[in-house]
This record gives C-alpha cells, structure tokens and sequence, in this order.
C-alpha cells in the first residue's frame, strides 16, 4: 500500500511537469513564471520552498537531541523573512532581474561581481540541494530499511525531472499543492502524537533535562542562536531561492504579502515540528535523530495513513530541492555561460542551456549526498559559505550611494568573507564564524574606497535601477 501511494506521488509530480511544458514560451516563462503569481500562489511557493528537508528532518532531529531550543533553526528564518517583507522585498520585486547576482550587477555594475557571486551562490547551493536529496532518501530507507543510496538516487532522478519539464510553472503548481499537504500532515502528526504519548503534561514529564527549556539551554547557548540568526536566518533575508519566489510575483506588493503570511506560518509550523521530534525521543529512545520525524509516522500511523504522511514528507523535501535546483541553474546560465558569451545566446540557447544546467547540477548535487549523509552538516555548510560572502553586499547595495560602494569592495566582501567562512568551517573553527560578517563588511567598504579613483559613473553602477525606490 505505501509503495503505491509513494509511487502516485511521484508519477503526479512527474505529471504536472510534463502539463507545464505547453506554457513555457522562453527564458522569461521557465524563470519567473513570466511573474503572474498572486498571492496564494507565492506564499505557497515561499512556505513551500522553505518547509523541506531542514524543517521536516533537520528541524524534527533538532527537538529530538536539543528539546524546544531546536525550533529556532526556523524561528531564525521568520526574523530573517520579517525583515525582508517590511525593508526589501519591494525593492527585490521592483528591480524585475531574473537572479540574485543580477541584482548584484543592477547595485554595482560591471560583470565581475555578477560572475564571482554566481559562484560562490552556486557551490554554496549544490549542498542545499544535496541537503534535500538526503532527507528524500531517509525518509524513504525508513518505510524500505537498507536502500538509502538507492533511494537518493530515485529522489534526485524525479524531481530533477520535473524541473527540467516545466521550470518555474512546474515548481509554482507542485508547491502550492505541497504547502497544503505539509501543514495539514504536520498538524495531524501532532495530535495522534499527543494521543500516544498520553498527553502533553505526561510527555514533557518524561523529557530528559532540559528538553523543556527555551529559548535557551545547555545544550543551545546564546553563541548557537547567534550562529543561527546570521548564517541561517540571514539566508531568508537575502537568499537566491527566496527571491527566484519575489521575482515571480505580479507586483511588489503581493511580494510583500506573500513574505509576510509565509512568515507568520512558520512561527507554529517550526514548533510543531519540533514537538514530534519530542515525541520520537520519549517513544522511540534508540533512533537516529534525524530519522524521528518519519520513523514516528511508521511506529504510531496505521498502515496506509503513514503512506500518506511519507508522501507528505517527501513533498516537503522536494518543494525545497526543485526551487534551489532551478534557482542555481538560472543563475549559472545567467550570471555566468551568458556573459562568457558576452550576451550573444539567444533565447532558445538560454532555455536549452537552463535545461541542462538542471540536471548537470542535480547529479553533482547527488554526488555531494552519497558522500555527506548528514541533512544539517549539508546546510550548514552551505547557508555558512553562502552567509559570509553575499548577505553585506546585497544588502549595503541598496545603499551603495549613500556609502559610496564600488564593484571593488563588492569583489573584495564576496570573496574575503565567503572564503574566510569556508576556511573556518573545513577547519572546525565554528566558534570564529561570526566573525566572517565584521570582515565581510570591511572588506566591502575598505575595497570600495581604494577602488573609488578607478571606477565612475555608469561605468560604477547599474544604469536603470534606483535602489532606494
């Protein structure tokens, strides 16, 4: 039975992708869904993309070995996405780019910046989507134990293939839908969860010491929150996949909109999700605590009802790998094949090249999770990479003006603090990562003023975009 219900939804998927392919009419349909999305859709785009493998595996391993301290791997998230709706994502969606690196260009100009961001976004991503695959496989290993590596490989391959199908009309229609299965499938898990435990007074009475405390504990100090907020919070607010979503919407105020009902969703979605890796502590002691979300679903869920909660599960995981899988394929196309070609590609070669783009960067990605294994290790080496190169640049160019910023400092901010941050994290030097940021924006205005008797004028900056419009 479960193999039948996990077999539909992916033969849906599959399906939808191939339904989208009548709409794409060129490079502007497969990137941002020529930026029809309202509202509903966006912000079940948003919740979508951000609920995968980290919400429903990382997150749920979280609770398991920390307690209610592990909700704040998404709470960070909600600070970093309230920051974006109320201060930038208007001004995100008004620069109508297709990338994050193109924004880069349209603060700072000049191709330099754009390639060397599109870089570093791009190795960065490839452990987001490996992140993703290796939570699809566990959860699938927890129904068929022994095939883990089998089943990355089957995850990877379906929505790989969805993708590459229908672009973003694909992944806006596949994630609405996953959004309402996540939340309500989460929703349910957590009741029949309270059910078995006997209750919540009865469940938090057998948690081992400090498992109730929050915000903070032995085991989650004020350090960890701090490493949290900047290098995973700080992704929601200048993030490539959370973007490729605002640039989808019709108009800046449904990004705004969108960003904001996402936000306020999560506040109980990341405790909630929390809860049932509580739950799998106290009623199944002896598990891998990132296996605790869909081993509870297989212990607790009649036959046939956990099919449809895995089903859920893997919906959750590959919302998020779709949007970052062709998130990364744009920008490599974009933001690096294009100008190599000095602009020449045409439309046709851009969408072909997208394509192949999504799969070329899907088996890499691929590659990357046989080797990690480890859902949280994956993203926190990507979002730490992606944290200390692009966060103060994007975010002091909407200001380059005022502080009189040049494509040198940007140069300097992306490569100083995103080297500097991977150096520190193959090093084991978690406890000098924050200060990648300080370095970073030194950098960006340390470049900017020895680069200012080389560069002016348009030759500067952007010529058609007016970031504090």
């Amino acid at each position: 039975m479960n193999g039948i219900i996990v077999g539909t939804f992916f033969t849906g998927m599959i399906f939808i992708g191939m339904m989208s392919i009548k709409r794409i009419k060129g490079s502007m349909s497969y990137f941002v869904a020529d930026r029809k999305g309202n509202t509903a859709v966006i912000a079940g785009s948003l919740l979508a993309t951000m609920v995968g493998g980290s919400m429903t595996m990382g997150l749920a391993g979280l609770g398991y070995s920390k307690g209610l301290v592990g909700a704040w791997w998404m709470l960070v998230g909600v600070i970093g996405l309230l920051i974006l709706a109320f201060w930038l994502a208007g001004k995100v969606r008004k620069t109508a780019v297709f990338t994050l690196p193109e924004l880069l260009v349209r603060q700072y100009g000049g191709n330099t910046t754009r390639i060397i961001a599109a870089l570093l976004i791009s190795m960065a991503w490839l452990g987001i989507v490996a992140a993703q695959i290796i939570a699809a496989g566990k959860i699938m290993s927890i129904i068929w134990p022994g095939h883990l590596n089998a089943f990355m490989v089957l995850a990877a391959a379906i929505f790989i293939g969805y993708t590459v199908l229908g672009g973003q009309y694909s992944i806006l229609r596949t994630d609405f839908i996953q959004a309402l299965c996540i939340v309500l499938g989460i929703v349910a898990c957590v009741w029949i969860s309270i059910s078995a435990t006997g209750g919540v007074a009865n469940l938090m009475s057998q948690l081992p010491e400090g498992h109730r405390a929050f915000p903070f504990s032995a085991a989650f100090t004020i350090t960890d929150f701090l490493l949290f907020l900047f290098f995973v919070g700080a992704t929601f607010l200048v993030g490539p996949d959370i973007y490729s979503r605002i640039l989808c919407a019709e108009s800046p105020q449904v990004a705004k909109r969108s960003v904001i009902i996402a936000a306020l969703t999560m506040i109980p979605l990341a405790f909630l999700v929390t809860f049932i890796g509580i739950a799998a502590r106290v009623l199944l002691p002896d598990i891998q605590p990132e296996s605790s979300f869909p081993a509870l679903v297989m212990n607790i869920l009649p036959a046939g009802v956990n099919g449809l909660m895995i089903a859920t599960l893997l919906a959750a995981v590959m919302s998020s790998a779709d949007t970052c899988l062709l998130t990364t394929s744009t920008i490599v196309t974009t933001d690096i094949i294009n100008p190599l070609f000095k602009s020449r590609l045409s439309d046709r070669s851009m969408l072909a090249v997208s394509r192949a783009g999504v799969i070329v960067i899907g088996l890499l990605s691929l590659v990357i999770a046989l080797s990690l294994r480890g859902v949280i290790a994956s993203l926190l080496l990507g979002y730490t990479v992606y944290s200390g190169g692009l966060v103060i640049p994007v975010i002091f160019g909407f200001y380059r003006e005022r502080f009189r910023l040049n494509t040198v400092g940007a140069v300097a901010s992306i490569i100083g603090g995103g080297g500097l941050a991977l150096a520190l994290k193959l090093t084991g030097h978690n406890d000098l990562l924050l200060v990648t940021l300080p370095v970073s924006a030194f950098l960006l205005f340390a470049g900017s003023f020895a680069g200012r008797g080389r560069w002016s004028g348009e030759e500067k900056y952007g010529t058609e975009y007016n970031p504090t419009a």
